[in-house]
């Protein structure tokens, strides 16, 4: 009797298909192609440059997912955008302490490697990592049946940035008086996906036949690598926020020092649609706040004399706008008044 023999494959792990991803990755990583003296993609850790220009450079770290999006991008069948998000969930991280992205590792696990589909977020983390300016240096694809169901995965982010250590956005440069200027984002960004599939069960919409939620469900996050590190060259920046979950207060009151209080007028938040659709959903105003950006993606804080040089820096669409100033108090962050709805 012939005797049964296992193999990794049998198991539901193809190494063949998993180094033809990382093939796929070398080829297409822009800042590798072509770089026969070494390549980062492929080996066992990536080798990177601290730029020279740095007189004491700081190494700033962070990571991030795009949490229950990926559920969306799974419905739809669409996954070009969420490597965009992933890149952006990090790097807008980064640059709250004034750094400059240089490098994105991403990990990617998943029940059974689909080539498809993987090569698509692949596309967008490149797509996301050329807009903040940095290199994709290497990841992980971890093929694990039985930990994910049928077409289930998960995607994490790695960035690291440098910044000078004179340059570092320190609680201690925001002054009282200073005022705080909200950058729209993009829609809801990566934060309270889990509520908003909770809305779509309960009223069972369905998402393929919506082309409103289709085209705002999957917008991928605002990156504000660029402009803001422009001001932040310039000195226009005291102190800033990325407006994740937790909301406008969660987040600005990380970057406040200790009696000062950032005070946010609601009454002048800017709004998006895809919010107004939200608020009909009976969401209570606590809710939307401490869930989602409500549209405002970013916070910068600032002396007042710097903001019309401020706002030359962006094009209409994301132009920043006053929603509030640094008081003396505590608590470190006091919102009042309602976002309109209507």
């Amino acid at each position: 009797m012939k005797k049964h023999k296992f193999t990794y494959e049998k198991s539901g792990v193809n190494i063949k298909t998993a180094d033809n991803f990382v093939k796929f990755i070398s080829n297409i990583s822009p800042k590798n192609k072509g770089n026969k003296k070494f390549k980062n993609i492929g080996g066992f850790g990536s080798i990177s440059n601290i730029p020279k220009n740095f007189k004491n450079p700081q190494i700033v770290a962070s990571t991030d997912g795009v949490g229950t999006k990926i559920e969306v991008a799974n419905i739809l069948n669409k996954y070009d955008t969420i490597g965009i998000d992933l890149v952006a969930m990090c790097v807008n991280d980064l640059i709250v302490q004034g750094a400059k992205p240089l490098l994105f590792l991403d990990y990617i696990s998943i029940n059974k490697i689909n080539l498809k589909k993987l090569k698509s977020i692949l596309r967008g983390i490149i797509k996301g990592c050329k807009h903040s300016s940095c290199e994709l240096v290497g990841g992980e694809t971890a093929e694990m049946p039985g930990t994910y169901e049928k077409g289930k995965f998960d995607i994490a982010g790695f960035a690291v940035g440098v910044v000078d250590k004179k340059k570092i956005l320190d609680k201690k440069n925001i002054k009282k008086n200073d005022l705080v200027l909200a950058i729209p984002s993009n829609g809801i960004h990566s934060n309270g996906y889990s509520l908003i599939r909770h809305i779509l069960n309960k009223k069972k919409i369905n998402l393929k036949n919506n082309k409103f939620l289709k085209k705002e469900l999957l917008k991928p996050t605002k990156i504000y690598v660029k402009d803001v590190l422009n001001l932040i060259n310039k000195n226009f920046i005291n102190g800033c926020a990325n407006i994740t979950g937790g909301g406008l207060s969660d987040n600005i009151r990380r970057v406040i020092p200790e009696g000062l209080v950032a005070y946010i007028d609601l009454t002048k938040v800017k709004t998006q649609k895809i919010f107004r659709w939200l608020k009909q959903n009976r969401i209570d105003d606590s809710e939307m706040l401490r869930t989602f950006n409500c549209g405002v993606g970013f916070c910068i804080i600032i002396n007042p004399r710097n903001l019309n040089k401020v706002k030359k820096f962006f094009t209409q669409k994301y132009r920043p706008y006053v929603i509030g100033k640094i008081i003396s108090g505590k608590n470190k962050v006091k919102l009042n008044g309602k976002i309109d709805w209507s």
